[in-house]
């Protein structure tokens, strides 16, 4: 096809040659000059049309190549972004797999260690001596003596809210008194106690104590509570917990200021009569404290169900598990892992407020009001001080119910 059109512009060329050597007074080489002229004229005409179209269909490739491109790259982001969000569910996934495993780890070590601890304590039981059991004796006789005697002293340590430091609370200790004055220390009356199924009597008497103490605060307006401790082997009495509850009901009135105090580990192992007897006394509006907690990993929901609405731990305990990432924390509705300093507000999410237990200095307050722990008890707020000698004796359970209590003994 361009070689036809060539020889067209030939044959156009040789006419306009032609037609300038007859019609005109130019001779023969002018003439033949115009109609080459004329030739390349038109045959570069069509060159740089041919051209023109080139360029036009190269500039429609590179369009189209450039779409492509374009397209492949938002497509390798769109990869990337879901590659991105893929991965980071997987770390996800795997942070959680690996806290559960973790928590699961650390279960299995405590139980390990308390049916150590268990085996150790029979072990050691069935070794002791009997060389002491003179010793023993006496001292059981001196805290049935007491008790019998209602020689049963009342002593109370500040709990503070913070930063404040205004006392909200205060909890309850049992001192027993010899006939000569002098004092059975906790660590031998607890013991001698236990093992003549004396601590019904015991709590009873420092209930009543408590309940009164707090009628003389109420007097004085004073807007206290008063942690009472309680023995599981007390809430598990078939004799004395009756009259213990008979008197509790009669003074419901005080269930806003009377707080039950349980040892965290008798708690979880406790019995379904335990855990019957606690539910009627939740049910006349007490409320329970734990202490000695040793873990946050806290099942909140069950705690809250049960009545519990204080928590106490020791201060350094509570400190190293708030400030280590990795820490355990309580068992909640939240579903992911909450912070150090958001553990506090989970337990009132829960109506289960922490007291920081155990503070001796002021290097610890410091560190406890970090993570805003809005309670504290230790000996740098107050250590346990008995209650005056006239609220001592307004407070003396009468004779009637000492003779109550030891008729089951």
């Amino acid at each position: 096809m361009t070689i036809v059109l060539f020889l067209l512009y030939l044959a156009a060329g040789a006419g306009v040659g032609y037609g300038i050597f007859t019609f005109t007074a130019v001779g023969l080489p002018l003439s033949i000059a115009g109609g080459a002229i004329t030739s390349a004229m038109l045959g570069q005409v069509h060159i740089l049309a041919r051209a023109g179209a080139a360029t036009k269909k190269t500039e429609a490739r590179l369009d189209s190549i450039e779409k492509v491109v374009t397209e492949v790259s938002r497509t390798n982001k769109v990869i990337e972004a879901r590659t991105d969000a893929l991965e980071e569910t997987v770390k996800h996934e795997l942070g959680e797999e690996r806290d559960r495993l973790v928590k699961e780890m650390k279960h299995l070590e405590k139980m390990i260690e308390r049916l150590a601890l268990s085996m150790e304590k029979r072990q050691a039981d069935v070794a002791i001596p009997r060389q002491n059991s003179t010793l023993e004796d006496a001292l059981l006789r001196d805290v049935r003596e007491a008790l019998q005697a209602g020689r049963v002293d009342l002593h109370l340590q500040p709990i503070v809210s913070l930063p404040q430091r205004r006392v909200s609370f205060y909890e309850g200790f049992t001192r027993l008194r010899r006939a000569d004055g002098s004092l059975i220390l906790p660590a031998d009356f607890l013991d001698a106690a236990r093992r003549a199924n004396l601590m019904g009597a015991m709590d009873n008497f420092l209930m009543f104590r408590c309940v009164q103490i707090v009628r003389r605060l109420a007097e004085r307006d004073r807007r206290v509570g008063v942690f009472c401790n309680i023995a599981a082997t007390s809430l598990e009495d078939p004799a004395l917990f009756p009259l213990f509850l008979e008197f509790m009901t009669e003074n419901r009135d005080l269930s806003g200021a009377v707080i039950f105090e349980l040892r965290a580990d008798k708690f979880e192992s406790r019995s379904a009569v335990m855990r019957a007897n606690m539910e009627k006394l939740a049910a006349l509006g007490f409320r329970f404290s734990i202490d000695h907690a040793t873990s946050l990993a806290l099942d909140l929901p069950r705690l809250q169900g049960a009545g519990v609405r204080f928590v106490k731990m020791n201060g350094g305990q509570l400190i190293e598990q708030l400030r280590d990432p990795q820490g355990e924390r309580p068992v909640s509705n939240i579903n992911r892992r909450i912070d150090g300093k958001e553990v506090s507000a989970v337990l009132s999410r829960y109506a289960i407020t922490l007291i920081a237990e155990k503070i001796e200095d002021e290097a610890s307050v410091v560190e406890i009001l970090e993570y805003e722990i809005p309670y504290g008890q230790g000996h740098v707020f107050g250590g346990p001080r008995p209650i005056k000698a006239s609220l001592m004796e307004d407070t003396q359970p009468p004779k009637s119910l000492i003779d109550r209590l030891f008729k089951f003994g």
